[in-house]
């Protein structure tokens, strides 16, 4: 498999459904069952969010209406608000063009950076970054794809979106 996010998809869905997975240079090595053996469990994060809070961002704004405004509304609930709000959500997912607030250049990437070491899970659509053209530009959390975005939104507590 020679890309490393398919890869990545394909051993996190593995492991959701109970798999060992055995990551190697080219290929994952697969078996049905755990047998307690090989790398740690890594769902655990997928656990967590069960009836957790998520916040998802779909947009490089904040509401409808005004550009300019809605990007300091953006700004100003990233950047300050939700850094001070807790409990804190335990993940924010970034969608459409609201990616871009997790790659280069954006004003918001201090707080995320500070967001993610708090352990706040940052993912960003795979398919948004492709169709935008800027996977090397992601510079806080990781990129994620549908079926991991659907079983968040499923399996939160609440779901904000924005």
């Amino acid at each position: 498999m020679d890309n490393p996010e398919s890869k990545e998809n394909v051993r996190r869905f593995a492991v959701s459904q109970g798999c060992d997975v055995s990551v190697k240079e080219e290929y994952l090595e697969i078996a049905k069952g755990r047998s307690g053996e090989g790398e740690e469990r890594p769902e655990t994060e997928a656990e967590n969010i069960k009836n957790a809070d998520v916040v998802c961002i779909t947009s490089d704004r904040f509401g409808t209406g005004d550009e300019e405004l809605g990007e300091i509304l953006m700004k100003a609930f990233l950047n300050n608000t939700l850094w001070d709000y807790r409990p804190r959500p335990a993940r924010l997912l970034f969608i459409n063009n609201g990616v871009m607030l997790t790659t280069e250049g954006s004003e918001t990437l201090d707080a995320l950076k500070l967001l993610e070491e708090e352990g706040v899970g940052i993912l960003s659509c795979g398919t948004c970054i492709d169709y935008y053209g800027i996977k090397d530009k992601l510079r806080v959390g990781r990129v994620t794809n549908m079926y991991e975005t659907v079983d968040t939104l499923l399996t939160s507590g609440k779901v904000v979106n924005i």
